[in-house]
């Protein structure tokens, strides 16, 4: 399984969020959790992606067909 770690800088860009919100939505229990490397921290990246899929699927409640119908319509 190949798995990686990304650190913070690399996470805010992946989701567009600041330090201060990634942290907060980790209290909430709505992020993944860091794991401590030491002093440092890093995120399954692969976490991370599946995150960013959960926000579009819960922000686009139509189905991918109705989206390409809309888009050969126009």
């Amino acid at each position: 399984m190949n798995q990686r770690l990304i650190r913070l800088p690399q996470v805010k860009s992946m989701v567009g969020l600041g330090r201060s919100s990634i942290y907060d939505k980790i209290k909430k229990g709505d992020f993944p959790k860091q794991i401590k490397l030491g002093r440092s921290s890093g995120w399954v990246e692969a976490e991370i992606q599946t995150w960013i899929s959960e926000q579009i699927e819960a922000s686009r409640p139509e189905s991918p067909r109705s989206f390409e119908y809309h888009r050969a319509s126009r």
